[in-house]
């Protein structure tokens, strides 16, 4: 909302500088985002004296100007009629932008270098003479801004409103706010009308079919008018704030509506059928062109202004191309009216149209303005027009409801505001903005909130009023009373907290995204018909139909996340997401919130340098992740299995392993089957890990035990046995663990081989067992011996073979 401080003035004194004026009324919650030299664009306009004026050699009506800047003489071309040596005019130098949006340039007309402009009223918007360069008369010195030689000096305020305070939405508005700050009051201006003839009631009438939608419809009839340019008062007032003039009679309405608060309309009386209004709602499909030569389709939720025949407006928002006012208009009928706010606010949305007019009808304006502002504009309507006033006035009023009477709690409000003010102070600001506030009792006041304030329903809204009168920065500093002993967080918080720092120690990156994914999510990871991640909660009121459903799974969001760093070149990446997935349960009941964990590596294995090579990075790295991870959560146990074919789902067959703790299954690790990577438009492998977050925090450990160093030396023996090529490299260690040798300190699986000369079918793995004990250093025979008893064992275990 522009507010122009020269205007302000005319409602109300202001003893404020600018500076205090914008602070007070920020401190009002009246927000002044910025503070504008309305006449900036004149600061490169100076006082110039033309010295001499000559014709110009190619062309008759052009003439060429010296003409004295203060700092020297320059040749200006000029085309006015008036222009004579010694005269003072103002020169727009290089670089002014004019107030129609052109910027001069130095340029050559007709072959003679023009290096200025000497500029008339209308071209710097001080005046409506456009017939000549405006004379500034002998006594200003040549240099001298235009500003200072004619104290051009307006403010324009830019101020930023909430939704809940249509009634600053005007002039007279933020003037009550400013009387209420200084303790003085807001003079209202005046209605003049003048004398008036004959009865409206004979020439015209407005019938309400939708009092739902609109309760209040006024109406006044001027005749004998005629359209012409608006004064120059009138145009100046509009353009201080930003608004275009556009004739006497659009004038009137957008100075009444920036004045009051409420909008206007006028129709071009002579343009409607029957000479009647008839207020309805729209019929589906029914076609309308509004007033910016859209062609639309309304819903039968549109409020529409029609007359006998047919919609000449869209009620609240826009007039229609078959009603506006033109240069042969002689008759306007005046609509003043109040909508309902929700009625406007949906008829905006769905025609996509904002204007000044919808928006302060769907803030709500003030219901009993609405004679007020019509009165005003009319007055000035016949006025500026020269017409003739038609006695009476149309008023068709449904509303039911007086404005609220509330009842206010002076301990409950300063309990609530931390303030200590008494009962009489808080009716003196309440009234100081034109409530009715009066005792009630000794711990009361009865409130009749104005009509203008439509925001304020309840007693905390009269609450708020007090807080902001008497100064936000007046209410003391206080501390809530705290406990010393704070409050342990929650077990899963501290886990994941535990676990994001070990995965960034990793090197990866955590993601977070929406609960929210696409119903088609399941289609792109392949899941079957029958899988329980498809049983989707739908949210009633999606932000889009990528969003249309809580996630089951997190995979969707990783995979999304990947596509997006990928199409932006971050080819390597190492991501990590934990969050909630909801699986449904019962109709009646919430679904089940399940904590999970999903890693994502795809790329390089690590970053490039001058002394490594491009490797990319493959299953064993994520599994590693995943056996780094369980090993800094002191998780032991952990094995992993091949995952039969039959329950890969959006991983790779033959290329995924299920994660276990003895027999809890934790989650699985693998590729990520290319068809699904092509679904997301991924066009490099993918390697995922997906675990179970509170079945994990269960089994890790929460201490970490020390072992002193052994003060022995340790031996290392290998085994190498042949085996199916369907047997787990993992469950041949498992199986020499459970023999529980103790001199067994450690083993590792170091090559797995396939290939002549092991026999079709078979595989030949070979791993590293360390043999260490704390008590003595060990012997070879000893060695040796438990060795080979291992090594039998596994074989029988197996049915193995060793090589030959």
């Amino acid at each position: 909302m522009k507010v122009s401080l020269s205007w302000l003035k005319d409602y109300v004194s202001i003893d404020m500088t600018v500076a205090e004026l914008s602070d007070a009324l920020t401190m009002a919650g009246l927000e002044v985002e910025t503070v504008i030299d309305r006449y900036a664009y004149l600061e490169t306009v100076v006082v110039g004296q033309v010295i001499e004026v000559n014709p110009h050699p190619d062309a008759d009506r052009l003439k060429l100007c010296r003409v004295d800047n203060g700092k020297g003489v320059i040749q200006v071309v000029c085309g006015a009629p008036n222009v004579e040596p010694g005269m003072k005019a103002p020169l727009a130098q290089v670089g002014t932008r004019l107030p129609n949006g052109i910027v001069l340039e130095k340029t050559t007309i007709r072959g003679e270098v023009s290096k200025g402009m000497l500029c008339s009223e209308i071209e710097l918007e001080l005046g409506l003479d456009g017939s000549g360069v405006m004379d500034l008369g002998k006594n200003h010195k040549p240099g001298i801004p235009l500003k200072t030689a004619l104290n051009l000096f307006e403010t324009t305020f830019e101020i930023g409103l909430t939704p809940n305070r249509p009634d600053c939405l005007s002039m007279m508005g933020v003037a009550r706010e400013i009387a209420a700050l200084q303790g003085s009051r807001m003079t209202s201006p005046e209605v003049r009308l003048p004398d008036a003839y004959g009865n409206i009631d004979d020439l015209t009438s407005v019938t309400i079919e939708a009092p739902d939608h609109c309760p209040r419809y006024a109406a006044r009839l001027v005749d004998n008018i005629t359209v012409a340019p608006s004064p120059f008062w009138l145009q100046d007032r509009l353009r201080s704030v930003g608004v275009r003039p556009i004739n006497n009679l659009v004038d009137v309405t957008n100075f009444v509506m920036l004045e009051t608060g409420q909008p206007l309309h006028a129709f071009d009386f002579d343009q409607l059928s029957g000479h009647r209004i008839v207020v309805r709602t729209a019929t589906a499909g029914e076609p309308f062109t509004t007033l910016d030569q859209k062609k639309r389709k309304l819903s039968d939720q549109n409020l529409m202004i029609c007359d006998g025949e047919k919609p000449v407006a869209v009620g609240g928002v826009m007039g229609g191309l078959n009603s506006e006012i033109e240069e042969t208009t002689t008759r306007v009928l005046l609509e003043s009216a109040c909508f309902d706010p929700i009625s406007i606010r949906k008829t905006s949305k769905t025609l996509g149209l904002n204007t000044d007019a919808s928006h302060r009808f769907e803030r709500g304006v003030d219901p009993d303005g609405t004679l007020f502002a019509l009165d005003r504009a009319a007055g000035m309507m016949a006025r500026l027009g020269q017409g003739r006033l038609v006695a009476g006035t149309i008023d068709e009023d449904f509303r039911t409801s007086p404005p609220p009477t509330l009842t206010l709690s002076v301990s409950a409000t300063n309990r609530l505001l931390g303030t200590d003010l008494d009962g009489n102070r808080m009716a003196s600001l309440l009234n100081s903005i034109d409530f009715d506030a009066k005792p009630d009792g000794e711990d009361g006041l009865v409130v009749l909130v104005p009509s203008f304030r439509v925001d304020v329903t309840r007693p905390r809204d009269l609450m708020e009023e007090v807080a902001r009168l008497s100064g936000y920065n007046q209410i003391p500093t206080t501390f809530p009373a705290l406990p010393a002993q704070g409050t342990i967080p929650a077990q899963m918080m501290t886990f994941g907290n535990r676990v994001r720092d070990i995965l960034v120690g990793f090197g990866f990156f955590e993601t977070i995204n929406y609960s929210f994914i696409s119903a088609e999510s399941c289609d792109r990871l392949l899941l079957e018909s029958d899988d329980k991640r498809r049983r989707h909660l739908t949210l009633l009121n999606p932000i889009s139909e990528e969003q249309s459903v809580m996630r089951t799974t997190l995979v969707p969001g990783m995979l999304e996340t990947t596509q997006r760093n990928i199409s932006r070149q971050q080819n390597n990446l190492r991501l990590f997401e934990i969050g909630n997935i909801f699986l449904p349960q019962r109709d009646d009941i919430l679904p089940l919130e399940k904590e999970m964990l999903v890693g994502l590596w795809t790329g390089l294995n690590q970053k490039i340098a001058w002394h490594t090579k491009e490797k990319p990075c493959n299953f064993f790295d994520a599994k590693g992740t995943v056996e780094g991870l369980a090993q800094a959560l002191s998780l032991t146990g952990l094995a992993f299995k091949a995952m039969p074919d039959d329950q890969c789902r959006y991983t790779r067959v033959g290329h995924t392993a299920q994660i276990f703790n003895d027999e809890q299954l934790l989650g699985l690790v693998g590729e990520m089957d290319p068809a699904v990577l092509n679904n997301y438009n991924i066009k490099q492998p993918v390697f995922l890990f997906e675990l179970d977050l509170e079945a994990i925090s269960q089994l890790a450990g929460d201490t970490v035990t020390m072992v002193p160093v052994p003060r022995f030396p340790s031996t290392a023996r290998d085994i190498t046995v042949i085996v199916d090529k369907e047997v787990e490299a993992g469950r041949l260690l498992e199986t020499v663990d459970r023999f529980g040798e103790a001199l067994v300190a450690n083993m590792h699986l170091f090559d797995v081989f396939v290939g002549e000369p092991v026999p079709e079918g078979k595989k030949s793995v070979s791993f590293r067992v360390i043999y260490q004990a704390s008590d003595r250093t060990l012997e070879d025979d000893t060695v040796n011996r438990i060795h080979q008893d291992l090594t039998h064992r596994l074989v029988a275990a197996f049915g193995a073979a060793l090589p030959t």
